[in-house]
């Protein structure tokens, strides 16, 4: 009985998490600029290999293999947004516009992207 819960819940997580890949990957190859795609790729693909993670974390049980991705599930959530982050700012400093409505806040020490 608790072999099939156990599967059960593994073969859901892995569902889940390969939807989450899936939608982080449409969303990289459909969306129009770098803030966008950075969006899609640092939230949808944030969940769904956090989803496979725990799912191994299920599978193998809270000693060895599923310790270390509980390790790799907290090393994961600091770095993701992190990495967006950097990603958003390379791409503001280098002068990439948002979309037509969207503008930076202007800040005392900032130079906005475009000067209106």
């Amino acid at each position: 009985m608790i072999a099939t819960v156990q599967a059960a819940v593994v073969t859901a997580l892995i569902v889940v998490g390969s939807f989450f890949l899936l939608v982080g990957t449409i969303g990289l190859l459909r969306l129009p600029n770098v803030y966008n795609r950075m969006h899609a790729t640092s939230k949808a693909t944030t969940l769904g290999a956090s989803s496979m993670l725990l799912a191994a974390t299920v599978y193998y049980g809270p000693v060895s293999g599923g310790l270390t991705a509980l390790v790799c599930i907290v090393f994961l959530f600091f770095t993701a947004p992190t990495g967006a982050h950097v990603i958003s700012r390379a791409a503001q400093k280098m002068g990439v516009p948002f979309t037509d409505s969207a503008r930076w806040p202007k800040g005392e020490d900032e130079t906005p992207a475009d000067d209106d």
